[in-house]
């Protein structure tokens, strides 16, 4: 050890004082220097005793600075004087300590920390690493607050200054704990428990380490917190990342009062309150969300943004920084004579990295949302080298506060947002940018084919999960590779049409498979691959209401894959090609299909494609009016279904049974296993199917005349209905089944001239939709509630030709309803 823990020979009596008076006030060199209108230089040349006997107007714009009054501002122009001050009694030392401020979003942390500094035996030392403007400082002082009573030996607390030494680290602490020398300090920390606070320690690492770890061997019972950008490297340190605060997600609702309930809200509005008298209005909420979002939660960033209040509105703000969040700056925090940006804070950080690191930190920001372990290395690895092991590095990250992790599954990383933003534009300036969205995109469409064959069976509901965690990264890594990479744009659209069905995204992810695959330089893809891509585009077409015009397209398809003998294609093709034939009128080829994917998937076992050949083949059994056969087929879905423990196929085994059993007037039935279905579809999305049941049940509920369910089902419809949705068609279905729920109210009643009203408006609405049955339904309401022979006469006849156009036989109660032969 190098320290001197005498007195500092170099220094004076003066320049011992200063840095006492200066650190017990929690400023810097570089706060003092702007509080007085000196030069820093002059600071430290006084602080190192260079200057003998300073000019009297400099010592006194530094006791002003320090605010220094009374007694103390005498004391201290004397000893610039080099005159000894009249002693008088001893007077309890202050601890260098500011007052904590208001700690808004950590207290549990807050709390662990101080668990960590009260609890018996090791660590001595712990340390709060993190970003600038993270809020190091604040949960320090906050914590210090928390663990003095524990400490019955004393808190005190030192700011490090650039170019400190070991001894004048030592020389600070002594002056806060009230002792002359730092040779003092080992007998003033023996016996009693005492805390110190060390904040800055990135100023002067090496000096802070040379202290600390000479005091903690000398001082058992010492406990110290240490802030900085980096750890001290003592050993037995325990580090502590600060991360930023919690933000409210893009689903939160979006209203101020629930917006304000997270940490980063609270921390934004009590600040913005500083500036602007009124409160935070409703139509601002959502630009609010917005905000938090892409100011990441970083404390400075709050800050700095709210300060823009004063006379910028939410919205304002949003708009202008919200693509240049680096750009912030300002004065905020506990030290307001300190200018920083964002951008600095970022940068600081950003430079304790190797190169190697910083190149790794550069890929790492392509990703958008929370990633894992997998993805990582993904990103890291070179296509033709080894694969690269991302530990080291995330825990470096993690080390210095720049990563943040929450949660305990897979994707739980995420970097701090003004350290991606930060790397981005290095990478953007070294020129890597394209090659690491293309990296990116490729990573991600890798990750697209591997879950694609979990979103059907009892693996859906983790498939589905898996992409929403990355669904910014999909929709990012399809956006680019789209212009320069359509190959893999291609890749990753393919694999992605069952999840954005469950996402109720069809539209615009048929949109997104019709322009690749229009795309020339996509022609030459793997023909599997835009056999896949064709597939889904009938899938999404058929959710609302376009198969038609996708049926070539699917045929297609068929043929590769039998072409390439690829059983599961070929199926995929078969079972879509049922629903689409439906849906175009074309029962006899539909049927052909529905019975030779049965046929092929019982030829090579395949469980779950005999499952769903057979649901399938239900409603070609309904619609000849055979209820019975539809019972068969339907238990043994239920049974193969269970079999593979495939919730969503049981789930829509029971919605059609709630169907078939509602035909067949088992009213309660069917609205007891619809909702039982329901539940299932709500945890597992599928927004169309879910729709369609809550109609089932709604119209059973009103042939029963139970008015109340029926109420309740035709108020969450019309929510439904009144939602903007992407789909195209799903709002003339829904109108359709609340207008026969309104009809089967009104026949119960008895007002029949209102129920033909509505019988009206269903068939209107059914007759572009997906089943004919649904008009023909509607069609023998609106027989039975018309009185008038003519125009009963008019209905019965549209009624035959709906009947042969969908090959349908009506049941022996709905013909004796219509008044039909």
């Amino acid at each position: 050890m190098t320290v001197d823990h005498g007195s500092d020979q170099r220094g004076t009596a003066f320049a011992e004082l200063l840095r006492a008076r200066r650190a017990t006030a929690g400023m810097t060199q570089a706060d003092l220097a702007a509080a007085a209108g000196i030069g820093i230089r002059t600071v430290r040349d006084l602080e190192r005793g260079h200057a003998s006997r300073p000019q009297r107007t400099t010592v006194e714009l530094i006791a002003t600075a320090l605010a220094l009054t009374g007694r103390e501002r005498a004391e201290f122009l004397a000893a610039a004087r080099g005159q000894r001050p009249v002693p008088e009694p001893p007077a309890a030392p202050r601890n260098g300590l500011p007052p904590p401020i208001e700690l808004i979003g950590r207290d549990t942390e807050a709390a662990e920390v101080a668990e960590l500094l009260t609890a018996a035996g090791p660590p001595a030392v712990v340390t709060l690493v993190g970003l600038a403007g993270v809020g190091k400082t604040s949960l320090g002082l906050a914590v210090a607050q928390r663990v003095a009573p524990a400490h019955p030996g004393g808190t005190a607390g030192i700011v490090i200054t650039e170019l400190s030494s070991g001894s004048d680290v030592l020389a600070q602490l002594a002056a806060v704990l009230g002792v002359a020398r730092a040779a003092d300090l080992r007998a003033r920390l023996r016996g009693d428990r005492t805390f110190v606070m060390v904040d800055g320690i990135e100023r002067a690492p090496d000096a802070v380490a040379e202290a600390l770890r000479w005091l903690t061997e000398s001082a058992p019972d010492l406990h110290v917190l240490a802030t900085g950008r980096h750890p001290i490297g003592l050993p037995g340190e325990h580090v502590w990342p600060v991360g930023p605060l919690e933000t409210p997600p893009a689903d939160a609702p979006a209203r101020p009062e629930e917006i304000a309930a997270y940490p980063a809200a609270a921390l934004f509005l009590a600040r913005l309150r500083q500036v602007r008298r009124e409160p935070i209005m409703d139509e601002e909420a959502v630009a609010l969300g917005a905000l938090l979002r892409r100011l990441g939660g970083l404390p400075l960033a709050l800050e700095l943004a709210a300060a823009r209040g004063r006379l910028l509105d939410i919205d304002e703000i949003l708009q202008r920084y919200g693509d240049r969040v680096l750009d912030l700056s300002g004065r905020p925090g506990i030290r307001p004579s300190v200018d920083v940006t964002l951008r600095d804070a970022a940068a600081a950080s950003y430079r304790l990295l190797e190169p190697e690191e910083r190149a790794g930190l550069r890929r790492l920001a392509s990703f958008r949302n929370r990633w894992s372990v997998r993805l990582a290395a993904a990103i890291l690895s070179d296509e033709d080298a080894e694969p690269v092991d991302p530990l080291p590095l995330l825990d470096r990250l993690l080390e210095l506060g720049l990563l943040s992790v929450r949660g305990a599954g897979p994707f739980r990383f995420r970097l701090v947002d003004v350290v991606r933003d930060l790397a981005e534009e290095r990478a953007v300036a070294r020129g890597e940018a394209a090659a690491i969205r293309s990296r990116h995109a490729a990573v991600l469409a890798r990750l697209a084919e591997r879950t694609a064959p979990q979103l059907a069976g009892h693996d859906l509901p983790a498939g589905v999960d898996r992409l929403d965690q990355v669904a910014g990264d999909l929709w990012a890594a399809l956006a680019h590779s789209a212009n320069d990479d359509p190959h893999t744009a291609l890749r990753i659209a393919a694999a992605l049409p069952r999840w954005w069905r469950f996402r109720g995204r069809d539209v615009v992810g048929r949109h997104w498979l019709r322009r690749l695959l229009a795309d020339p330089r996509t022609e030459d893809a793997d023909p599997r691959i835009r056999a896949w891509a064709q597939v889904g585009l009938g899938q999404l077409a058929l959710e609302h209401g376009a198969g038609a015009e996708e049926l070539p397209a699917v045929t297609g398809a068929l043929t590769e894959f039998q072409r390439r003998a690829d059983v599961a294609g070929e199926l995929a093709a078969r079972h879509l090609l049922c629903a689409l034939w439906m849906t175009n009128g074309g029962y006899d080829e539909a049927r052909r299909h529905g019975e030779a994917a049965l046929a092929l998937a019982t030829r090579t076992g395949r469980a779950r494609d005999m499952t769903v050949a057979q649901n399938n083949l239900t409603w070609h059994e309904i619609r000849v009016g055979d209820l019975r056969a539809a019972r068969r087929r339907l238990a043994a879905v239920d049974r193969l279904a269970a079999q593979q423990g495939d919730d969503r196929l049981r789930a829509l085994a029971m919605a059609n049974l709630a169907e078939v059993n509602r035909l067949g007037g088992r009213y309660a039935e069917a609205q007891s296993l619809g909702r039982r279905a329901v539940e299932v579809l709500e945890r597992q999305g599928d927004p169309g199917h879910r729709r369609r049941l809550l109609g089932t049940i709604g119209i059973a509920a009103a042939q029963a005349g139970d008015a109340d369910v029926a109420g309740r089902i035709l108020t969450d419809l019309r929510e439904l209905a009144s939602v903007p949705d992407e789909t195209e068609g799903r709002p003339a279905v829904t109108e359709g089944q609340i207008a026969m729920i309104e009809a089967y109210l009104a026949f119960g009643r008895g007002e029949r001239e209102l129920a033909a009203e509505w019988f009206t408006v269903a068939a209107d609405s059914h007759a572009g939709g997906h089943d004919l049955r649904d008009v023909a339904e509607a069609l023998v309401g609106l027989a039975a509630s018309t009185e008038d022979a003519q125009q009963r006469a008019s209905v019965l006849t549209r009624l035959a030709e709906v009947c042969k156009l969908g090959g349908i036989t009506l049941l022996p109660a709905e013909r004796e309803r219509a008044g039909a032969a």
